[in-house]
Order: C-alpha cells, then sequence, then structure tokens
C-alpha cells in the first residue's frame, strides 16, 4: 500500500547545497525524509551496522540497545524484525533496554511497555530472553526505589539509544521541566499526558495508570549514541525546538543538545516548522514556482505586518529575498501578480458558476451541476471541517453524496449508550436496557470492545450524522456508510489496511462517477484514521485509473483539513467564503453530533468543543485573507487540489 504525502511546489535546491549550509542553524543534526517507512529503513540499517561494528570489534561484550515503544518506532521494528528474518542481523549479542514502563501493571497487561515491545518486536528477533530488560511493573512500593536505581546502574552508557519524543518533546515518561540531572525513577503522570495514554484503555481515565516507571535524562544523555525521531505535524512544534531552539527542560528532548552524538530523523509533515521549510530562502537557492513565490511574499507580509501591496523594495532587500527580486522583481510587478494569485482562489461557488468566464476561477463552470462526492474519514469531519462548503454545494444544486469510511464506533461515550437505550425504553421499544448496562459493566480496559456494544455506538453515530445532512437537505439516499473493515478492530490501534477497504472505495466511485473528490488531506498522526482513509480512497482512483476508469479524467481531488489545523496560505488552490448565516447553519449541522459534544473519549488536549474550533479556525483564515489585503469575509473554508 502506497503512503500519501503532499504535491512539492518549489522549496530549496538541495542539489550542490553543501551540508554545512542545509544544517548550519542546527543545534541538533536532522535529517528530513518523505515519509515514515523510508527514514525508518534507514535508521534499522544504521542499528545493526552499529550492531555489526561492534561484534567485529571481538569485545565480548553484549551491545546495549535503548528502544522504546508507542506508534513512532512501529515502522522501524518492521524493518529489523525483517532483517533478522531475513538473517541480514543477529540480537543474540545485543542486550535490550526499554526506557519506560507504567506503573503498576502487570507484565502480560496489553496495554503494557513489556507486552507492547514484545508483540512489535522482540518476539519476532533472535533475542535472548535473559538480555531483554524492561522495566517491571510489579515491583512492589517499598522495594521500587532500590530496583530503578539497580536498573538505572545496567541501563547507563548504552551503546545507541533509539527514541522517538513526545508532542512536547517528551523522551519516556520524562514530562516538561523534567531534571537533566534525573535517573530511572518512577514519575507520576500529568494529566495530559494520561489522557493521551487513555486511548490505551479505551479512551477510560479512570482505568489509565497514574505512575509510571522511566529512564532518567541523566541515563539517557549517557549513551554513546541517540537516534531521537519524530512523524507527523503533531510533532513539528517540538522539532522546531529541539533543531533550532534553545535546550531546556520544558522540552526534554531539547536537552539532547548537549550530547556530542545525537542525530534526529523526522518526516516532511513534523519537520515542516524547521527554517528550511518555512523560509528556505534563508538557506540557499531555491526554485520559485508561483506558488512558492506567494508562500515567500505571506511570509514576508507576515513578518513586516504589512499588506501585500504595500510590501517595499526594501522589505524584500531586508528579509533575504534577493534572489526572488532578481528573478521576478520589479517588487511592485511581485506584488501584483501574488495579490491577484491568491484573489483568484476566492470564489463562492465550490462546484463552479454556471455560464461564466472560469479563466480565473478555480473550478470550472461545466458542467453543471456536478457529481460531487465528499469522504469523511468519521461520522462528522465532513460538516466539521468543510460544512459550509458542503451546504454551499448542495444549495446551489449539485449532485452531492457523503461516505463515511469509518463508524466512528469508539468516540461514542458509555454513557450516551445508555441514555439512548433509556429513551428507547421510556418510548415503549424493545427493552434493552439491562442488558447493554450488563455488557457494559463486563468490559475489560485494554480489551477490545464487546461488538454488541460497538453496534449500538456505530448506530447512534449513523444517525447522528444523517440528521446533520438533513439539516441542509441532503437526501438520506445520498448518504453512504462504508465501515471499512480496518477500523473495526475493536480497539484504539486499528487493523491494516487491505484492498477489502480499496475494493469499498472503488465501487462507490465507480458507481457514482464523480465531478469533483472532496477528502481530509490531515497528516498529523502518520498512523491515524484520516491519513488512512485518504491513503485509501487515493489507491482506489489509481486502480481505477490503471483499469481505464475513463470519468477520472474529469475528476479533480480537493483535500480539506481536520479540526484543528488549516492549511498554509501558500498552498491553498481554493477559498470559499461563508457569511455569518452559513456559519450558523454548519454549527447547527454540527450540533446534530450529540453524541461528540462535550463528553469525547479522544479530544486531545484542545478543551474547545468541535463547533467552536471549527469556526474560530475559519474566521481566524478570513482575518488573515483580509490582513494581506483582500475583502473581509466572516469566515473562510479552504481546500488544496491534489490534482
Amino acid at each position: 500500500m502506497k503512503h500519501f504525502s503532499l504535491p512539492k511546489d518549489g522549496g530549496l535546491l538541495l542539489e550542490g547545497l553543501p551540508s554545512d549550509l542545509l544544517h548550519a542553524d542546527q543545534k541538533v543534526f536532522t535529517d528530513v525524509y518523505s515519509e515514515p517507512s523510508a527514514a525508518s529503513e534507514v535508521i534499522a540499517d544504521k542499528v545493526i551496522a552499529a550492531i555489526k561494528a561492534h561484534q567485529k570489534s571481538n569485545s565480548g561484550s553484549l551491545f546495549k540497545l535503548g528502544l522504546t515503544t508507542g506508534a513512532t518506532p512501529t515502522s522501524l521494528y518492521k524493518w529489523l524484525s525483517a532483517r533478522c528474518e531475513e538473517g541480514k542481523v543477529s540480537f543474540k549479542n545485543v542486550a535490550i533496554f526499554s526506557i519506560d514502563e507504567y506503573y503498576p501493571t502487570s507484565n502480560d497487561a496489553k496495554q503494557s511497555r513489556n507486552c507492547r515491545l514484545h508483540e512489535s518486536l522482540l518476539d519476532k528477533i533472535d533475542i535472548l530472553p535473559e538480555n531483554i530488560h524492561i522495566p517491571d511493573g510489579t515491583v512492589p512500593r517499598d522495594q521500587v526505589s532500590h530496583y530503578c536505581a539497580d536498573f538505572d546502574k545496567a541501563a547507563r552508557g548504552l551503546d545507541l539509544l533509539v527514541i522517538g519524543i513526545g508532542k512536547d518533546g517528551q523522551v519516556g515518561f520524562n514530562e516538561p521541566g523534567v531534571s537533566e540531572q534525573s535517573r530511572t525513577r518512577t514519575v507520576l503522570l500529568p494529566y495530559a499526558s494520561r489522557k493521551i495514554q487513555a486511548r490505551n484503555f479505551n479512551g477510560e481515565l479512570s482505568s489509565t495508570p497514574k505512575n509510571a516507571i522511566t529512564v532518567g535524562m541523566s541515563t539517557m544523555l549517557s549513551a554513546k549514541k541517540v537516534y531521537l525521531m519524530a512523524w507527523g505535524e503533531a510533532k513539528a512544534e517540538a522539532v522546531r525546538q529541539i533543531v533550532e531552539g534553545d535546550a531546556t527542560p520544558d522540552c526534554p528532548a531539547s536537552l539532547f543538545q548537549h550530547h556530542n552524538n545525537v542525530r534526529m530523523f523526522v518526516d516532511e509533515t513534523a519537520g515542516s516548522l524547521l527554517s528550511r521549510e518555512v523560509a528556505p530562502w534563508l538557506i540557499g537557492p531555491c526554485e520559485w514556482t508561483p506558488k512558492f513565490r506567494r508562500k515567500a511574499v505571506i511570509w514576508l507580509c507576515q513578518k513586516v505586518g504589512k499588506p501585500i501591496l504595500k510590501l517595499t523594495q526594501q522589505d524584500y532587500l531586508q528579509n533575504s529575498l534577493e534572489e526572488l527580486l532578481e528573478l521576478y522583481g520589479p517588487y511592485d510587478k511581485i506584488n501584483i501578480e501574488v495579490f491577484n494569485d491568491l484573489q483568484h482562489t476566492i470564489t463562492g461557488w465550490p462546484g463552479g458558476k454556471p455560464n461564466a468566464d472560469d479563466s480565473t476561477r478555480p473550478v470550472a463552470s461545466s458542467p453543471y451541476p456536478k457529481t460531487v462526492l465528499i469522504f469523511s474519514p468519521h461520522p462528522d469531519d465532513d460538516v466539521i471541517s468543510m460544512g459550509g462548503t458542503f451546504i454551499r454545494l448542495t444549495h446551489q444544486g449539485h449532485n452531492v453524496h457523503v461516505a463515511y469510511e469509518t463508524s466512528g464506533d469508539l468516540a461514542v461515550h458509555d454513557d450516551v449508550v445508555i441514555q439512548h437505550m433509556d429513551a428507547a425504553r421510556e418510548l415503549g421499544f424493545e427493552d434493552r436496557y439491562d442488558e447493554v448496562c450488563r455488557i457494559i459493566e463486563s468490559k475489560v480496559p485494554g480489551a477490545p470492545e464487546p461488538k454488541e456494544l460497538l453496534a449500538i455506538k456505530a448506530a447512534i453515530r449513523r444517525s447522528e450524522a444523517r440528521g446533520a445532512d438533513r439539516s441542509f437537505g441532503l437526501e438520506d439516499s445520498h448518504v453512504h456508510f462504508l465501515n471499512l473493515p480496518f477500523y473495526e478492530s475493536g480497539g484504539v490501534t486499528k487493523l491494516p489496511r487491505t484492498q477489502v477497504d480499496v475494493d469499498i472505495i472503488k465501487k462507490l466511485m465507480n458507481d457514482l462517477k464523480p465531478h469533483q473528490i472532496y477528502m481530509a488531506g490531515d497528516l498529523a498522526d502518520p498512523h491515524g484514521t484520516h491519513r488512512v482513509c485518504t491513503e485509501a480512497a487515493l489507491e482506489a482512483l489509481e486502480q481505477l485509473r490503471e483499469e481505464g476508469a475513463e470519468w477520472i479524467d474529469g475528476c479533480n481531488v480537493w483535500l480539506y483539513r481536520g479540526a484543528w489545523m488549516e492549511w498554509e496560505l501558500g498552498r491553498v488552490d481554493m477559498a470559499v467564503p461563508l457569511s455569518p448565516d452559513e456559519v450558523v447553519e454548519k454549527r447547527h449541522a454540527i450540533y446534530h453530533h450529540l453524541s461528540q459534544k462535550d463528553i469525547v473519549p479522544f479530544p486531545g488536549d484542545d478543551p474547545r468543543e468541535f463547533w467552536q474550533r471549527a469556526e474560530e479556525r475559519t474566521s481566524n483564515t478570513a482575518r488573515m485573507y483580509d490582513e494581506l489585503g483582500m475583502a473581509e469575509y466572516q469566515a473562510i473554508e479552504v481546500f488544496l487540489k491534489l490534482f
């Protein structure tokens, strides 16, 4: 299965650029890769090379390798286990140290670091059991301090530490504010971290451990060599701090700036806030495509606090944009071209305005009406992320269909189920209230949810989605629930995406033959549902093209973002302004998703409800357009055109 990445349009010219210039502003040497698997393969080869070099030294000692669990090292462990199976490396002379564990927890608990590391790597390689060192979550409390001291002594001086970072730069369970001198110890997990870890406990905070054992910063810094890893947009700010910011306990991984042999590996999205991506003209020569020129001018406007048409030649010269002036100047010509380019992204007709001159519009005027297919990873992403555009497409007479790719059942709280069953009982329908309560009470933390319970939760979400769509006039027959199998694991960790998922999407596409397809472009989580759904849909399109589906040549794919992030304006291909009334209509559609209001198992750190996040995001986009010199709108939804 192929990996989805955003199209590149201009940027830093790496060919011939000296390495010292590319990494000049980096306090931690950082390699950027297109996607996590590519980076993980490189890391795996480096780990294997280090193991072999140690074995050839004939020292007779074990190679001490520090590892961690979680989503970040998943692809690395696949590469390492595959290399071992192929006979390209042996772990018989390797001692592996895991750097953290919940406390207290049993070693065979499904959520334990012990169990997860065994499942993802240790059970698939030829390591000797006596060489596996994982903090023991069963040690009695009156002995745990002595145990941690002994573990710390054994873990000091690792030959190689390979570790992922958290959203705030955590390494292991070393949270912001940690001492650089800290050693292996028990720690109290803060509320924010427990909310994240609750994903491993069916979203139930009450079942999530309050403590953990973690190797400390001093112990990690004693390693001879360190490889840091980060994937996805959620890690971008932490990566920027680690690589280009100051070393501070507030971002624990930034303390590795004090290590003399550390290297960081990131994918393009995790590295998106590094200078080489944000302002590459500060580093070296660039390829100045129209979109890239727009990116540079918007960056300049924000830096000097001026709209586009008020930028001066001095603004360009004083901010390292001499190359842009030299190639495409004078400055006033660049200003006008970029202003017009950005202005032409704005349209009130996302399906194209019939019988209109479309030479400067982002969408062709014909055919009209268009068949439009909106993919929504969960049963609410459509109205949250592009609800205003969805409503406009419907009201403007297009043949609009929406496909909910997953059931979203895990995001329904048990209390919501009980409330729905109680209402059914009060109305005199089949009384299963007591039965459902017994099912809920029988749940085991960390185990997959009972199928009977998931079926009820999925039904709740389907009814909410239909209600939201009816609120602005979409017919029930235009609402499709795909229930892609990869999602139906019953737990947070999903099943692998397969051809079965792709075939379900292919059938719907072939049935509708859409002129426009909208899908999520979120890259925050490289293993998340949004990315998996988008990759499945793109795989379906590619296979249909190879199979000769002629309708694809007349189809355009537009990418929207989730409730938290927005496209940077330098990338935007279409901006759909919303009136105050349309903002309210969108809000009312979001309101229909009652199970997602107030009590949500996986809301992240943002306390706002989904409608609040969506409105603040779109109003902020409108404000940025206004500050650049465009018309002032209540809100704007923006899209990137994939093809």
